[in-house]
């Protein structure tokens, strides 16, 4: 494989990354700024509540913070590992 060969599939694969980072951008049903503070959100209540392994905590932050269409949320989050607070943390959060 020659230099022109390598540099065309590291141009493909880097374009590919940006399509992929683009749709998942694309699918998150709230901002990324809220999905950051509801991860430091959880963390912190975890680490004083513990897990009852259900989106008890993550309700009360979409709730406190006014988000809009929750089950929408919820439901992405469940698409992405998120069944309950401790695997929000566990699985989703890694995404981002």
């Amino acid at each position: 494989m020659d230099k022109k060969e390598k540099e065309r599939r590291k141009q493909f694969l880097n374009e590919l990354r940006q399509k992929q980072q683009q749709e998942f951008e694309n699918s998150l049903p709230m901002d990324r700024s809220s999905f950051e503070k509801l991860f430091d959100f959880l963390d912190a209540q975890l680490e004083n509540k513990g897990c009852d392994h259900s989106h008890t905590i993550t309700l009360e932050f979409l709730e406190n913070h006014k988000i809009q269409h929750i089950d929408t949320v919820l439901k992405w989050l469940a698409e992405n590992g998120g069944y309950c607070d401790c695997e929000i943390l566990a699985n989703v959060e890694e995404l981002f």
